[in-house]
């Protein structure tokens, strides 16, 4: 006697189907979450981490500089994965004016470092629109028709090295400012107990 053995149903193969989608999703979310989007109701929160470093793009769908950096910020979540105290996240300013008004954002694209939410410093890129370098005598300047003020490059390697140089130097001035308040206190607490012995004595 032949033994028949069952075929897969329909729904069974539906459900099959189905849980592979939601893995696949489940698995490309990972990987975009490297690049964390911040909102208005999220940015504080997040920034205000204690002893983490957050390097913040700001930017806005409609800025061709923006556009120009391509895959550059998700490049730089995925190279600085596994920095457990540094956070890679983006603003989008066209869509969240608050947060971008609160930190200062005049122009686009820009990058700030925050760490336990006190803003570290920026980093800045050299825009050159136009440079007419063609010098007529010795005592003539190129022109520039809009720049930035610092010589930082757009490059992957570029931005890690400079947000690891400056976390670290975040760091290290946040352990010293813990230091010197312990250090403030525990005076304050000596100064206080010879005042009472001084009082006890009288």
């Amino acid at each position: 006697m032949r033994h028949r053995f069952p075929t897969p149903s329909v729904a069974v193969l539906l459900l099959f189907l189905s849980s592979i989608v939601l893995l696949s999703s489940i698995s490309i979310s990972f990987v975009e979450a490297e690049v964390i989007t911040l909102t208005s109701d999220t940015f504080n929160d997040k920034v205000q981490e204690k002893d983490t470093a957050w390097f913040v793009k700001f930017c806005v769908p409609w800025c061709k500089h923006c556009k120009n950096l391509g895959t550059l910020w998700e490049d730089l979540g995925k190279e600085m994965e596994g920095e457990d105290e540094i956070e890679i996240g983006e603003v989008d300013c066209a869509t969240d004016k608050s947060v971008c008004s609160k930190v200062d954002i005049h122009s686009y694209p820009t990058f700030k470092l925050f760490y336990n939410g006190e803003e570290v410093t920026k980093y800045y890129v050299v825009k050159f629109e136009k440079l007419h370098h063609e010098l007529s005598s010795l005592d003539s300047s190129p022109l520039v028709s809009s720049f930035d003020v610092d010589l930082g490059a757009r490059d992957v390697e570029s931005l890690k090295t400079f947000v690891l140089q400056e976390t670290e130097k975040a760091a290290t001035k946040a352990q010293l400012d813990n230091d010197g308040e312990f250090f403030r206190e525990f005076l304050l607490d000596r100064l206080h107990l010879q005042q009472l012995k001084l009082v006890a004595v009288l």
